[in-house]
């Protein structure tokens, strides 16, 4: 191998005697390089964007969460909650009541989820982290945070006292009325603090104290939505979630962070494999120039082959001159794409230079595993494309 290695370097790096066998050599090694550098580029692009995506999920999905198989509630009797606490590895839970309802505030009208926490809620999902103005609400007080979303749209401030954001919640059906006040549970509450997580979740939940929820859904104190569960570091979530299901009488649903938003994660991960692939196109578009160009060589370098062959060198030997020839020049000039994919990355990362908005750069990433991705895909097609090419060196040229 040292010999056919010694020649494929002597032709990659020396100049051909025809000028235009080198310009196609110049030009295909160009098409490695940007097609390499383009692909590093988009997939740390979209590795930035994934975690900006998911970062919400971190301050406001809890590691695990409990919800009914069917129907909208389960049971959660004290002798479950005393089973709940003998499970190791959880270190909080919250008891959550979550139903849909009708906001209205001074002639402006919204639809919302209520969410009753109870005091647990900061531990397992720490509000402080969401909460931009003003207070989270106190415990057994009509008070609710309403999202800034909610907040623009029916012109919402904290501490308004004299005008009461009003929620209504359907009645269990009853026959027909044309009485609103027996159609509507209602309640009148002040809005204590306003949160913001993302453009979705901004205008989709109200806040409040589980026992408030449970007064205006009419629930009894057994009955809840969910629950959320913050795990000790190191616990082993598989084994918290077999412990779960035999804490409860009745099916139910366990989901990790993961899974409470896996329509997410499935459209983030599926655009991310389809840009791959995208790009991988272009980069076998490219490499064949790289294919174009060895055989280029292969016909200029015809006479010594055939001084070669005659001196001994069998024709396997000859092929996997032009083979290695290929094979380097793919890996080389994926290599230095990668280097000017990272300092692209870098300087976008440490300058900021691409904007989405005027004050949010376009987040992007560096991460090993991109490296890896695109050095393999280069590394792969580059000796597909190199045996192709290598193979056109066939016993009749030589002869």
């Amino acid at each position: 191998m040292k010999f056919p290695l010694y020649i494929a370097k002597r032709y990659l790096f020396s100049k051909s005697s025809n000028n235009a066998i080198n310009v196609i050599t110049i030009i295909a090694a160009i098409g490695v390089v940007v097609g390499a550098m383009s692909l590093f580029i988009v997939l740390s692009g979209f590795s930035g964007l994934k975690d900006f995506s998911l970062q919400f999920t971190n301050v406001f999905d809890s590691d695990l969460k409990v919800f009914p198989a069917s129907g909208k509630t389960i049971t959660f009797s004290e002798a479950s909650e005393e089973k709940l606490k003998a499970i190791p590895g959880i270190a909080a839970y919250s008891k959550i009541i979550e139903e849909r309802v009708f906001l209205h505030f001074r002639e402006k009208n919204e639809i919302a989820y209520i969410k009753g926490v109870d005091v647990n809620y900061d531990a397992v999902n720490p509000v402080d982290s969401i909460l931009i103005y003003d207070s989270w609400l106190i415990p057994n007080q009509n008070e609710v945070v309403v999202g800034i979303g909610t907040s623009q749209k029916l012109s919402l401030g904290t501490r308004d006292y004299g005008s009461l954001l009003e929620i209504y919640v359907p009645k269990p059906y009853t026959g027909q009325t044309l009485d609103p006040t027996q159609v509507f549970n209602k309640e009148s509450v002040v809005v204590s603090g306003i949160y913001e997580v993302n453009e979705d979740l901004n205008s989709k939940y109200v806040f409040s104290d589980i026992d408030f929820a449970r007064n205006l859904l009419r629930l009894d104190s057994t009955q809840l939505s969910s629950i959320e569960f913050k795990l000790s570091p190191g616990t082993s979530e598989d084994k918290v979630k077999e412990a779960l299901i035999s804490v409860f009488s009745e099916d139910i649903l366990v989901k990790n962070r993961i899974q409470q938003n896996d329509a997410l994660y499935k459209m983030l991960n599926t655009e991310n494999i389809a840009v791959y692939l995208i790009f991988t196109l272009v980069l076998i578009i490219a490499l064949f120039n790289v294919i174009g160009s060895i055989i280029m060589m292969i016909l200029d370098k015809r006479k010594n082959m055939k001084t070669l062959y005659n001196m001994g060198a069998t024709l396997q030997e000859i092929r996997s001159i032009f083979f290695l020839q290929g094979t380097l020049m793919t890996t080389l000039g994926g290599t230095l794409g990668i280097l000017l994919g990272v300092l692209a990355v870098w300087a976008q990362l440490e300058f900021e230079f691409i904007n989405i908005t005027s004050t949010l750069p376009y987040p992007v990433k560096l991460k090993a595993v991109n490296v890896m991705v695109v050095l393999g895909t280069i590394v792969i097609l580059g000796l597909i494309a190199s045996k192709i090419a290598s193979s056109r060196v066939r016993e009749k040229l030589l002869s």
